[in-house]
């Protein structure tokens, strides 16, 4: 069985720039590698170093590249966002944990979680620094208004989410809302941002006019970061603590779906057909991949050691093969 796996994975990695598009970028945040994995396959095909704790990552405007952050070593590696081979690197952003372009593309945003500062960046391709504001309380995850005036960074320490102007980094508000904010969205309405509360159970709705809170919706313990289902209107929410992800409504602001991934669900991203969410595992050393039609994981994958980013290269995944990899097994409960 292994020889035959292991022929089947030479097959695909010798296929061409299509077949290498079948992969999937998992951050090993605690290992300073990030690993590939094979949606058609479903293993780990391979596993290569990268600076030091990688956290997040995010595609390019243009959609050329994918840019992966290493916090230590104050510098962004860049893959090609088809093929996942590395381009280039881009030194000298301090401290990137969290990463975000305006929705015009013309401003980078990167937050220094263990610096306390917010870097805001001019972007034509290069990075500009406009602005560095030191703030303390840890600051996480960032969204965008859709007019690219404002961006809104959680403060994890302090409890707070603030709104800085692109354009003079100065502060619009500054909110407290509750417990270790992370992921934020702002939803298409523009009327509302939601910010889930890692150190509590809840997600909060704020005006982003004003930064006051006008809900609350309990989702499970340890709320902690967001993905579009890609309808508009239906967001998912990793419950890091519970060990769940819940499909929030955001037109009835309910509850719609919860499907249990233990070992601290995380980070997530979608197949480009709409079929599976992939979510980090953080303790377990795995992905899970979540079939969207029953809402139920339908496999779990090993790699390094406290997954955290996860990025699928947008092209069609390869047809699997009738060998099943060993690590195609249903996540630990």
């Amino acid at each position: 069985m292994k020889e035959a796996v292991i022929a089947a994975l030479a097959l695909v990695l010798g296929a061409s720039c299509i077949a290498r598009a079948d992969q999937v970028i998992v951050l090993n945040s605690d290992e300073a590698s990030y690993s590939v994995l094979s949606r058609g396959l479903r293993t780990e095909v391979n596993r290569l170093p990268i600076g030091r704790e990688p956290h997040h990552l995010i595609p390019t405007p243009d959609g050329k590249e994918l840019l992966i952050a290493s916090t230590i070593t104050n510098e962004l590696v860049a893959l090609d966002i088809v093929t996942g081979e590395r381009k280039r690197t881009i030194r000298g952003i301090i401290d990137a944990y969290q990463l975000g372009f305006s929705p015009d593309g013309k401003w980078f945003v990167a937050a220094a979680y263990r610096l306390d500062h917010v870097d805001i960046y001019r972007y034509d391709g290069d990075f500009k620094l406009a602005g560095r504001i030191f703030i303390d309380g840890l600051p996480s995850h960032m969204a965008f208004d859709s007019e690219s005036k404002t961006v809104f960074v959680t403060l994890q320490q302090s409890g707070k989410v603030v709104a800085f102007d692109l354009e003079t980094q100065l502060i619009k508000w500054n909110t407290e809302i509750g417990k270790a904010p992370a992921g934020i969205v702002m939803l298409p309405d523009g009327k509302r941002l939601l910010v889930a509360l890692t150190g509590e159970d809840s997600i909060v709705t704020m005006d982003p006019k004003d930064g006051s809170v006008i809900g609350r919706l309990k989702t499970g313990r340890g709320a902690h970061n967001f993905w579009p289902k890609g309808d508009g209107r239906h967001w998912f929410l990793s419950n890091r603590v519970e060990g769940t992800v819940t499909l929030i409504d955001t037109q009835q602001m309910q509850v719609v779906a919860t499907v249990r991934i233990p070992g601290g669900p995380d980070c997530m991203d979608i197949t480009p057909d709409g079929k599976e969410l992939w979510v980090t595992q953080r303790f377990l050393r795995r992905v899970a991949i979540v079939d969207l039609a029953t809402m139920k994981v339908s496999g779990s994958i090993p790699t390094g050691k406290s997954p955290h980013g996860v990025f699928i290269l947008k092209a069609p995944a390869l047809t699997p093969s009738p060998v099943r990899a060993a690590s195609n097994e249903p996540a630990p409960k």
